[in-house]
């Protein structure tokens, strides 16, 4: 993740256009307070799943970074997860019973070390981009035009939707 001593500011970033440093802001932000949200969590904590049908804190912090990796195969090179890369971020991607058997025993800093990965990857890529890239269109979900700041929007909505669940668990962890 950038670093920024202006994380309140939506504004330009140093080596990106315009735009993309707004994205970026917006992306440095959402991934700073969900940081804050899970400092000190312990394995157990990370494991816990509220009910039977529910995802841990673990599963929803590698679920950020496969919807991440998703969206840059996606908007990067315009294609899905192979074959291969579906059994790295399958579980993770789709979540459900498979993340729950799966998606376990692992500490905090491993889920912070991919999170920061997949993040630096994505950043690099977007040094490479241009404002008007944010704005090519194709189709997308059900055939309906969309543009890679969409898309971009999205890999943060997702994790701000999927944060507020890790903040209503951890106030209901029981270890």
């Amino acid at each position: 993740m950038h670093d920024s001593p202006n994380l309140l500011l939506i504004t330009d970033i140093p080596g990106y256009t315009p735009q993309i440093s707004r994205l970026m802001s917006m992306m440095n932000y959402a991934r700073s307070t969900t940081l804050r949200s899970v400092e000190g969590l312990t394995i157990e904590q990370l494991d816990y799943t509220i009910d039977a049908t529910s995802n841990s804190i673990g599963s929803l912090l590698l679920h950020f970074a496969a919807v991440e990796v998703a969206y840059q195969l996606e908007t990067f090179e315009h294609r899905d997860l192979n074959e291969e890369e579906m059994k790295i971020w399958g579980a993770a991607l789709d979540l459900g019973d498979q993340g729950r058997a799966q998606i376990k025993g692992n500490n905090l800093d491993y889920y912070l070390n991919i999170l920061s990965e997949v993040r630096s990857k994505t950043y690099e890529v977007f040094k490479t981009k241009t404002d008007d890239w944010l704005y090519e269109e194709y189709p997308f979900w059900q055939n309906q035009p969309a543009n890679h700041y969409f898309m971009w929007y999205h890999v943060f909505e997702d994790e701000i939707n999927h944060r507020g669940q890790i903040r209503w668990m951890r106030k209901r962890l029981p270890v």
